[in-house]
């Protein structure tokens, strides 16, 4: 299934394939939210803001950047904004984190299986892997429609315990400046740590972002997707961060922090959470293969369909690591180099404006 190069995408479909590119295990588990922004007590959530104003004006940049090259893939963008030399950096790192991203969202499957559903490591990883490689042999279409079906959900269950947790558990601001461990946190510092968080996200993000800008005829709703997009993940991790800082320092020796958050109301509820973070996983699944097949080769050539059934196997095979060990090594350091990404997205950004400025054309 292949779409025409300019569709009718609304600005809704833009902000949730967005949000659900970015969210995935570790953002719905909690754990993200927990070591990027909690640890910091009550200033990760000046993080927060700062990490929603720049989802929403870098994610406007590669969709624009897309629109504008008829990007099949991330590759066109990053070398583009970056040119040759930095461009090939930002282009390997990328691509790295791809393969990583997928292989520990499916190993992130099997802990669920096991932790919540009392079931096989294996069965779970497996049921991810199948599920993300049949969806993205479906194409683009596959992808954004896959994604964009279940962010909705993920939204009203986190806003749905943040409220319920909230209105039973007032914060206590003096017991969390106690309580707050910043030696904890894998960036010593909550702006760097709000810059890093958007940056490996973004790394994994602009695999579906730089290729949707092109299937989006119109640049205003790119525009307003992206501001959508930045708002809604900026709201739900703030939700998140204070449904965290309401229950730690209990929540915060957990794997899987909402679950047990979600486990304070209800087994019911806890079931029914573990299944949306089940959902999120696999959109971050599908995104991370689509973007690596796609970036080694076009989706319409038949080594695709062999590339994605060979890196699933891959990425199944090495899951078996385990989760948490995989997010903790990989996601900061691929936050760290993906700084290279946000400093070529930004000054590409600066450049096409100041060369489209009237000023600059007098000069000229």
């Amino acid at each position: 299934m292949y779409m025409s190069s300019r569709t009718t995408i609304s600005t809704a479909k833009v902000a949730a394939v967005y949000i659900g590119t970015v969210v995935g295990a570790g953002f719905a588990s909690g754990q993200e939210v927990l070591q990027f922004f909690s640890f910091f007590g009550m200033a990760g959530n000046l993080g927060l803001v700062l990490a929603a104003v720049m989802f929403a004006f870098l994610g406007l940049v590669i969709l624009e950047l897309g629109h504008k090259l008829g990007a099949d893939s991330h590759r066109e963008v990053i070398r583009h904004a970056g040119g040759r030399w930095l461009g090939m950096a930002i282009d390997g790192v990328i691509t790295f984190f791809l393969f990583g991203a997928m292989t520990a969202m499916i190993a992130g499957a099997g802990a669920i299986f096991r932790e919540q559903f009392g079931l096989p490591f294996l069965l779970g990883s497996l049921v991810m892997t199948a599920a993300t490689m049949f969806t993205v042999l479906l194409g683009i279409s596959g992808v954004i429609n896959a994604i964009s079906y279940v962010v909705p959900l993920l939204l009203v269950s986190v806003l749905g315990i943040a409220v319920a947790v909230l209105t039973t558990t007032p914060i206590n601001t003096d017991f969390i400046a106690q309580w707050a461990q910043t030696s904890r946190a894998p960036v010593p510092f909550w702006p760097l740590s709000a810059v890093v968080y958007v940056s490996y996200n973004l790394v994994l993000g602009v695999s579906v972002l730089a290729p949707l800008g092109r299937h989006v005829g119109s640049l205003q709703t790119l525009q307003k997707g992206a501001l959508l997009g930045g708002i809604g993940l900026g709201v739900s991790a703030l939700a998140i961060n204070l449904t965290l800082l309401a229950k730690v320092p209990a929540a915060a020796g957990y794997e899987i922090p909402m679950v047990f958050v979600a486990a304070q109301f209800s087994p019911l509820i806890q079931l029914f959470y573990s299944i949306v973070l089940m959902a999120e996983i696999y959109t971050t699944s599908v995104s991370s293969l689509y973007g690596f097949a796609e970036r080694i080769t076009d989706q319409g050539k038949p080594l695709f369909r062999w590339l994605v059934v060979g890196t699933s196997t891959a990425a199944f095979t090495a899951g078996q690591l385990g989760f948490s060990t995989l997010v903790r090594v990989l996601y900061p350091a691929v936050g760290y180099a993906g700084l290279l990404m946000i400093a070529g997205l930004t000054y590409g950004y600066a450049r096409e404006r100041l060369l489209a400025s009237p000023a600059f054309k007098k000069i000229k």
